[in-house]
């Protein structure tokens, strides 16, 4: 049975803790074995292994169009 997570570049995830600056939404920058976060909050970026992204993920909101 295939569990992965399907995210995609584009996509606005929020996660389980908030950033510093109080926001818990992030948008998808990059995909891979790092996923690319950037903040909404404050647009800080940050690199972030897969596995650690993946536990959490509360949920995912896909990019329009």
């Amino acid at each position: 049975m295939n569990n992965k997570l399907e995210v995609e570049v584009g996509d606005i995830v929020r996660l389980k803790k908030s950033h510093p600056c109080g926001s818990f939404e992030w948008e998808v920058l990059r995909v891979g074995m790092d996923f690319r976060l950037k903040c909404l909050g404050c647009s800080h970026q940050v690199m972030v292994p897969r596995k650690k992204v993946e536990k959490s993920i509360k949920q995912v909101k896909r990019k329009e169009g």
